[in-house]
């Protein structure tokens, strides 16, 4: 499979066509940005290491069950995924309060939310991506009522798959997000779920070994990143 024509460039990836209508190739590069794209680095390996712990994680929630767009691995930093008509709205779970629930509600970070919360924002970086909720959704017909309830039904599928493969791994997954969108009429789940997208935290030290690591200006974000995908077994060689 080649890549054609550029697609869309996000903020860490591109999206290519193929010859095939219907599939289209993710690449994944070393671009990180934080403050909604005002700072952005090159950091060394980031690519393949997104790419090839997306790769594991979607196959897991697969095998759990999950429909997800992942058709196969092309490279280090590209994978073949189906082409999906994408929702404009993310689902978050939070496990344990951090980031931008700590800020809104002055909450403690790291509490235990029981039951977990689920959060929902608009796609749009020129706004923020503004929390909304199912109502709005509704209103102005971002994604109907039904195909909302079963994104939420699989994202919190996918928080009881992924909360048990990273506390195997002696890790907490505090909060992540995810992205579907629509192909053929099934909800699939697309994007990519990395460090990136996701807080995880050493059950012992608290160290946080995700994207907050950039944010925060923690240093050694690559190495966190391959210490946790060393954890529950993606292959990065």
């Amino acid at each position: 499979m080649q890549k054609l024509a550029e697609l869309y460039r996000g903020k860490a990836k591109t999206v290519h066509t193929t010859e095939d209508p219907d599939l289209l190739i993710l690449e994944f590069r070393n671009d990180t940005s934080a403050l909604d794209g005002q700072r952005i680095e090159q950091l060394d390996r980031k690519g393949m290491v997104n790419n090839k712990f997306n790769y594991f994680i979607m196959n897991k929630l697969a095998a759990a069950g999950i429909p997800t767009q992942i058709v196969s691995l092309l490279s280090d930093n590209e994978v073949l995924v189906k082409k999906l008509d994408m929702v404009p709205v993310e689902c978050v779970v939070r496990n344990r309060a951090a980031g931008s629930l700590v800020k809104r509600l002055g909450v403690e970070e790291g509490i235990e939310l029981n039951p977990p919360l689920f959060d929902l924002f608009l796609k749009n970086d020129a706004m923020h991506d503004p929390m909304i909720n199912e109502s709005y959704c509704q209103t102005f017909g971002w994604v109907t009522p039904e195909n909302l309830a079963r994104m939420k039904q699989l994202t919190y599928q996918a928080n009881e798959v992924l909360t048990k493969i990273f506390d195997d791994a002696g890790l907490i997954l505090v909060d992540f997000k995810l992205e579907f969108g629509l192909f053929k009429g099934e909800v699939v789940l697309g994007d990519e779920f990395s460090p990136d997208g996701s807080r995880l935290w050493d059950k012992n030290t608290l160290n946080k070994m995700d994207k907050d690591r950039f944010r925060q200006s923690l240093g050694g974000v690559i190495e966190a990143y391959e210490e946790v995908a060393q954890r529950i077994g993606v292959k990065l060689d």
